[in-house]
C-alpha cells in the first residue's frame, strides 16, 4: 500500500509539471490498487489480531488507527475526485491532495506508532525487525514476500492504467 501510494504521488508531482494526463491516470490507478492492497491489508491485519492478541480491532494501537485515518484519506480522495467536472481542474486538484495525503503517512504510520506503546514491533521506543521480532530464517521468507506483493501491486496498477488508456481511446473515437 504504501509503495504504491508513494508511486502515485510521484506520478502526481510530474503531473504538476508537465500536466500529461498519462501521469494524472497513473496517479489515480495506483491510489485505486493502493486501496484494494490497504483494505486487504486491514482486514487480515484484523484477523491477525483476533488470534494473537484476542480483540478484533484494539483501539488504543497507533499504527491501527494511522492506517484506517490513511485508508479514510485516500477514500475521500475518490470522492474528491469523483466530485469535480473538469477534467484539468480534477487531475490538478486531485494531485495537490495527493501529495499532502501521501506526506501524511510518514507521521502517521512511522512516526507516532514508535513514540507510543503498541502491539506492533517497532513501536514504543523499540527497534523494527530486531533479533527478538523476526529471526534470520523468517528474513528469508518476509523480504521476498514484501518484494513480491509489491511487485503484485505494480502490475495491477499497470493493467489497470493501461486498461484506462484503451477506454480513453474508444472514448474519443466515439466522439
Amino acid at each position: 500500500m504504501i509503495a504504491l501510494f508513494g508511486t502515485s504521488v510521484v506520478n502526481a508531482i510530474m503531473y504538476l509539471y508537465k500536466e500529461d494526463e498519462i501521469n494524472d491516470i497513473r496517479s489515480v490507478e495506483y491510489i485505486n490498487t493502493g486501496i484494494v492492497f490497504g483494505i486487504c491489508g486491514l482486514i487480515t491485519g484484523s484477523i491477525w489480531a483476533r488470534f494473537t492478541w484476542g480483540a478484533w480491532w484494539v483501539f488504543s494501537d497507533p499504527k491501527l488507527n494511522g492506517a484506517a485515518v490513511v485508508m479514510l484519506e485516500y477514500l475521500a480522495y475518490l470522492i474528491l475526485r469523483g466530485s469535480i467536472t473538469d477534467e484539468k481542474q480534477r487531475a490538478k486538484v486531485s494531485a495537490v491532495y495527493n501529495i499532502f495525503a501521501c506526506a501524511s503517512i510518514i507521521p502517521l504510520l512511522f512516526i507516532l506508532p514508535r513514540m507510543t506503546d503498541s502491539l506492533h514491533p517497532g513501536n514504543g521506543g523499540n527497534p523494527a525487525f530486531s533479533k527478538y521480532d523476526l529471526d534470520s530464517a523468517m528474513r528469508l521468507v518476509f523480504y521476498p514476500a514484501v518484494m513480491g506483493w509489491v511487485m503484485l501491486g505494480v502490475w495491477i496498477a499497470s493493467i489497470r492504467v493501461r486498461l484506462r488508456k484503451i477506454e480513453n481511446i474508444v472514448h474519443e473515437n466515439e466522439n
